[in-house]
């Protein structure tokens, strides 16, 4: 997806001439766009018998749809409990939590 933000609508051979060696196959990378083209994140133009990619979705989309995915999958859906592991993790301190609680709340105030 960065390539396509970063260069706009490209074939799957010039987002395949983008990577470093060991290059992908090339099949390989047309299946993960074909993917993303399924899930709603790109789209396509014909030209003939190949397809132009062009993304359908803003990096910020994305990412929340991504994030949602995380939390649904791997934290029962639950946004407490994805704060609950950052606290655990010591990732995030009580004071930080705190922190966040008043801007919140300050936030709401508004």
């Amino acid at each position: 997806m960065e390539q396509f933000w970063a260069k706009g609508p490209m074939f799957v051979r010039e987002l395949l001439d983008n990577y470093e060696e060991p290059k992908p196959h090339f099949n390989t990378l047309s299946t993960l766009v074909r993917i993303l083209e399924k899930n709603g994140f790109v789209g396509h133009r014909q030209y003939g018998n190949t397809y132009q990619y062009y993304p359908l979705v803003s990096e910020q989309e994305y990412g929340r749809s991504n994030l949602t995915g995380i939390i649904k999958n791997y934290f029962d859906n639950s946004y407490t409990n994805v704060v609950s592991a950052f606290v655990k993790e010591e990732k995030l301190s009580v004071d930080e939590l705190k922190e966040i609680i008043a801007q919140i709340e300050k936030d709401d105030q508004e």
